[in-house]
């Protein structure tokens, strides 16, 4: 399109020249000059075109004195473009030296970027990684500070002397430059990572939820991948609070954990924990039930025996018979059943739900609890017995699974004590090693032997069995 109106513009201008020239044919007309005792008599069209050669004349001349003028200036600009541009060679090879590890060779391109480029941001970060590759701290150190005093090279010197503080282990110098970073940078995914992860190491909680929020409003972090990490330290810091005696501020940070995070059982069952003790036995209920429907959880039963004053084992079967319809097919549903019908001498009722929570492969709780019931209703010593040698071949019962490493614990917390990992625990079955099972061990019966029948309607017309309790 540019190229066509610019040639529309050079025919237009010639199709101007030509009707010119014709008009000046048609119209020759006389032009008489006396000047300085001379005289001239010529026509229109020689004259004009005697005045356009003396002013092309003048536009060469000038032409030439510009280009002699300028000569000195190009021949000094065209050797310092020389010079850039060998020096950008000698810092791409010395780039391409650190990639490859090779010290020697990143030293001696530094060394010639450094003299052919006049500009040092340029070199420092070269210079700095050279050291570096070569075991020269103290130098790279001197060089990355050098970098704090431009702006344009500022955040590279911070996450410079960030990594050698980082390999150092010195967290507090690491912290204090991973701050001033995120200032510098809040988006910066690696600086946000690596300051949430000191100041969680440190302990600062309050620090890292903060970050953790900026981090979020910044991009940094995606806000489904923060959820879990804001929802562990909103449950930390209410245990601080709690430790200060300020259970206002841990009430409130705990409904936004429970509001974020349904599921998440720790904050759940402090929630209701203290809830109740503030007299609020309803509220208490509905966040048990709420949570349960969102993920099952041990710790959430024996609250909710609490919140709903469940004293006696038929109390508490009634009662587990209204958690457990917020989350009817759930396995831990049917094992709390199972479990307040063995308090209750309920043997039908509580073996139809260990067959319900068994599955294929029974896990460990539910060969335990079959061991019991075989023991309480038939003395069956052997095959409770039997029961017992499964559960130990059985998958294992959910723990708190560090995601990270692996490890599993009994209680939640923050951090993995064995590889410092944050937020990183789940309620999971834990992995375990599958054991040969000792073939002079007898095959335990099936869970949905015969057994006294589930009784009729609710459990409140249920008659214990006249067998002993466990």
């Amino acid at each position: 399109m540019i190229a066509f109106l610019r040639t529309l513009g050079y025919v237009l201008i010639l199709a101007v020249l030509v009707g010119l020239a014709v008009w000046l044919a048609d119209n020759p007309g006389q032009v008489s000059l006396e000047w300085w005792g001379w005289r001239l008599e010529t026509s229109v069209a020689i004259l004009v075109l005697g005045a356009a050669v003396v002013l092309a004349a003048f536009a060469v001349l000038y032409r030439i004195w510009l280009a002699v003028r300028r000569a000195p200036g190009r021949m000094v600009g065209s050797r310092r473009e020389n010079r850039r541009r060998r020096g950008y060679l000698a810092l791409t090879q010395g780039m391409v030296a650190v990639a490859a590890g090779d010290a020697e060779e990143a030293r001696k391109q530094v060394r010639r970027a450094d003299g052919l480029l006049e500009e040092p941001p340029l070199t420092l970060l070269l210079q700095a990684q050279a050291a570096q590759l070569s075991g020269d701290t103290r130098a790279a150190e001197k060089f990355f500070t050098a970098m704090l005093d431009k702006p344009d090279t500022e955040f590279l010197g911070l996450r410079g002397l960030l990594t050698q503080a980082l390999k150092a282990k010195d967290d507090k110098k690491a912290r204090d430059l991973a701050e001033r970073a995120f200032r510098l940078r809040p988006g910066s995914d690696w600086v946000a990572a690596n300051l949430l992860e000191l100041q969680v190491k440190a302990g600062a909680w309050a620090d890292a939820r903060a970050t953790l929020d900026k981090a979020v409003k910044n991009r940094a972090v995606p806000a489904d991948e923060a959820k879990h990490r804001q929802v562990a330290l909103d449950y930390r810091l209410s245990l601080d609070a709690s430790a200060q005696g300020d259970g206002g501020k841990a009430l409130k940070l705990l409904r936004a954990a429970h509001e974020a995070d349904p599921g998440f059982a720790p904050a759940a069952a402090r929630l209701a924990d203290l809830q109740l003790a503030a007299g609020k036995a309803g509220k208490a209920v509905s966040t048990v039930e709420r949570a349960w429907t969102a993920a099952p959880h041990p710790e959430l039963a024996e609250m909710y025996w609490r919140a709903r004053g469940a004293n006696d084992a038929l109390e508490r079967v009634r009662a587990a018979q209204q958690l457990a319809k917020q989350n009817p097919d759930h396995p831990e549903s049917h094992l709390v059943l199972a479990e307040t019908a063995l308090d209750a001498q309920l043997w039908g009722e509580a073996r139809r739900h260990l067959q319900a929570a068994a599955g294929d492969t029974p896990p460990a709780r539910v060969c335990r609890l079959m061991a019991e019931l075989e023991e309480s209703e038939h003395k069956d010593a052997e095959a409770a017995r039997s029961w017992l040698v499964r559960a130990s071949m059985a998958d294992p019962d959910p723990a708190w699974v560090c995601g990270d490493c692996g490890n599993s614990v009994a209680e939640w917390t923050i951090v993995c004590g064995n590889c410092g990992g944050f937020a990183s625990f789940s309620w999971r079955t834990p992995p375990h090693v599958l054991r040969l099972m000792d073939e002079s061990v007898p095959e335990p019966k099936a869970i949905s032997g015969e057994s006294e029948p589930a009784p009729e309607g609710s459990v409140t017309d249920a008659e214990p069995a006249p067998a002993p309790g466990r």
